[in-house]
């Protein structure tokens, strides 16, 4: 799934563990880049270095050493993580910072090419070397250069991610509960820099998960690379229902989101368990990225347009308030006009509560690499822009007619444009990848669940106003 590449702040919204030690080795800064499953490995490698004894601070400039998490999954995030590395480079050259280290999926599966292209970079870290990050660090501080890259392979059962570092907003949380992929779709590299998939076991998502609680996380968001596949290395089945359940019981957790639903298994169990739950909420994200059969198989996605059908059909019927969150890769190679125009087509007419659309990335030493019938970039974009008129045209009209509805809303934080007045989420509305409801309030905090009546919208927004607490 195209992932959302998004710079975080320099700074910890949550606080460290308990166990960090008092004195500072020294000061550091923090960058991290990618998506949510990304930020989860950056919060387990902040609340490393707190326990280690270095001291975050909120600005690179100053800092002993800036560590970079790097996004690796198509050419926009390499590039955008290149501009970061080169951004630290240059205060190091300055004599702003002491020392670089690169971390993540870039460097997992470019190595090479990173010690080439930016050798001024002083570590190098891969994906499952981020239990050993204090030790880089210890190394990049002292500039020791006798060991300039540490990587492990990939894990036979997935990582703790106990004792973070919290970068989200206090009230909110990414809940990862496997990690790798063991899909073959052709146009993705996922495989080569997280490995196969392995599943957490239930006793540990759900010790996370009250951890999280504790320091004051009410909304829990459930992260994989394929989450309904979960517990298939493990227990031999899909276990995704069961921990749902599981997770329902959770004291101080109100909303648990599902992200990274792949289609194959979303089965009759889970839409009952949707449905059924007082926690987890009738939102689900399931990366569809095509519809028409041709297109389908050169991405051996394993599923048809007859099985996806089926499969919205009872999601419709089991949860009919869900909001079905989706993205759809356009100019994958060989997409004639026919397919492409199958897939406008059903964005029209089945109105997807969200959606997403890029243009196909080409991935070197992908599958998809291989095939003909490449794209021209210009058509690419055309292509997704015109799904994404008609989704346009979708997204306003559910917008429109959510006015004169009560929803419940969970509150982010305070307008900056206007005064009293907060920036809300409703069920249908992930942190930085949906849209927002503006509440007309005289007093409300972030992490408040309250009821809004809505009173207008706003393109892809909605605006209302609070009418008491949600519980």
């Amino acid at each position: 799934m195209p992932a959302k590449t998004k710079s975080l702040p320099l700074t910890s919204a949550g606080p460290a563990p308990a166990a960090a030690a008092p004195a500072a080795k020294g000061s550091y800064a923090f960058i991290s880049l990618g998506c949510p499953k990304n930020l989860v490995d950056s919060e387990r490698m902040l609340g490393k270095l707190a326990q280690d004894g270095y001291a975050l601070q909120p600005d690179a400039a100053g800092a002993d050493v800036v560590v970079i998490n790097t996004c690796g999954f198509i050419e926009p995030a390499r590039q955008e993580s290149l501009g970061v590395i080169r951004e630290m480079l240059a205060l190091k050259q300055q004599g702003k910072v002491g020392s670089v280290v690169v971390a993540g999926c870039l460097a997992e599966r470019h190595r090479d090419m990173l010690l080439e292209t930016v050798p001024e970079v002083d570590q190098i870290v891969g994906v499952f070397g981020r239990e050993d990050i204090a030790a880089v660090v210890d190394r990049a501080v002292a500039q020791r250069t006798e060991q300039r890259s540490l990587f492990r392979p990939a894990p036979v059962r997935a990582l703790e991610d106990t004792a973070r570092l919290r970068i989200t907003p206090r009230h909110y949380a990414y809940l990862k509960i496997s990690e790798g992929c063991d899909r073959l779709c052709t146009y993705c590299a996922i495989p080569k820099m997280r490995g196969k998939h392995v599943t957490k076991p239930i006793e540990e998502v759900i010790r996370e998960a009250r951890e999280l609680a504790a320091d004051g996380v009410r909304e829990l968001i459930i992260v994989a690379q394929d989450s309904t596949y979960y517990g298939m290395d493990l227990y031999g089945r899909v276990r995704l229902a069961e921990l749902l359940r599981e997770l329902d019981t959770v004291d101080g957790i109100e909303w648990v989101r599902l992200l990274y639903a792949y289609p194959e298994h979303v089965s009759d169990e889970l839409i009952d368990t949707l449905a059924s739950s007082k926690k987890v909420i009738p939102y689900i994200d399931m990366p569809l990225q095509h519809i028409n059969d041709g297109v389908l198989r050169r991405m051996v996605r394993r599923v048809d347009r007859a099985a996806t059908v089926d499969l919205l059909g009872r999601l419709r019927k089991g949860l009919p308030n869900l909001a079905i969150r989706t993205t759809f890769i356009v100019g994958f190679p060989g997409e004639t006009d026919a397919e492409f125009e199958e897939l406008r087509t059903f964005v029209e007419d089945f109105k997807f509560e969200r959606v997403g659309v890029f243009p196909y990335s080409l991935e070197p030493g992908t599958p998809a690499e291989k095939l003909g019938g490449h794209i021209p970039e210009d058509v690419k974009l055309a292509r997704r822009d015109a799904v994404m008129e008609v989704q346009q045209r979708v997204a306003f009209e559910w917008t429109r007619g959510r006015v004169g509805t009560e929803l419940t809303a969970v509150i982010d934080g305070p307008d900056p444009e206007f005064a009293n007045h907060y920036v809300g989420r409703t069920y249908a509305d992930s942190p930085d990848i949906d849209c927002s409801i503006r509440v007309k309030a005289k007093k409300l905090a972030p992490g408040d669940f309250v009821k809004v009546k809505v009173t207008a919208a706003d393109g892809y927004d909605l605006a209302g106003r609070a009418i008491g607490a949600a519980w």
